[in-house]
């Protein structure tokens, strides 16, 4: 059972259970969602299409986490005239868990939803951050104050051995 849904302009191919980063949608860390734009429905042989939208077709999802993007780097250039803009954007995305795909009114396939914790918002967070900290050069280990070394005493000269010629 799968379906087909639209949201931030883009459209998503979800099942019950299954986790989606969207754009930014209004909630927090827990909370339920409801999508109405759903495009098309199966359930195994059998497949409704909408036209545009399927009616009595609802999605519902909980929010995971609220974050950013990849950055994206823009960077325009016009050759021979000296001309370079450097330009980065984040994009705000949700994190999604679907819950429940209904059709008029009755589930037809559901998943429990999440418990959210306070370390999960950051378990979405920690692949991006650690690729940050691979692109990152090691940072400076803080200076101290040292005294300088103590002088040491001049090593003894050996005499050169004289060669018999």
């Amino acid at each position: 059972m799968y379906a087909v849904v639209q949201t931030g302009g883009k459209q998503y191919r979800i099942t019950a259970g299954s986790i989606i980063e969207v754009e930014k949608l209004e909630g927090t860390a827990g909370s339920n969602i409801s999508i109405n734009d759903v495009l098309a429905l199966s359930g195994g042989s059998k497949i409704i299409l909408g036209s545009p939208m399927v009616a009595g077709a609802t999605v519902t999802a909980q929010i995971i986490a609220q974050g950013k993007g990849d950055k994206v780097i823009i960077f325009k250039k016009k050759r021979r005239h000296n001309y370079r803009r450097k330009n980065g954007h984040r994009q705000m995305i949700t994190t999604l868990h679907i819950t429940d795909i209904s059709y008029q009114g009755t589930s037809l396939v559901s998943k429990p939803a999440r418990e959210i914790k306070a370390a999960a918002t950051t378990a979405v967070a920690a692949p991006a951050a650690k690729k940050a900290e691979a692109t990152k050069p090691a940072a400076k280990k803080e200076m101290s104050i040292k005294k300088p070394a103590a002088k040491k005493a001049p090593a003894k000269k050996v005499p050169a051995k004289k060669s018999a010629s």
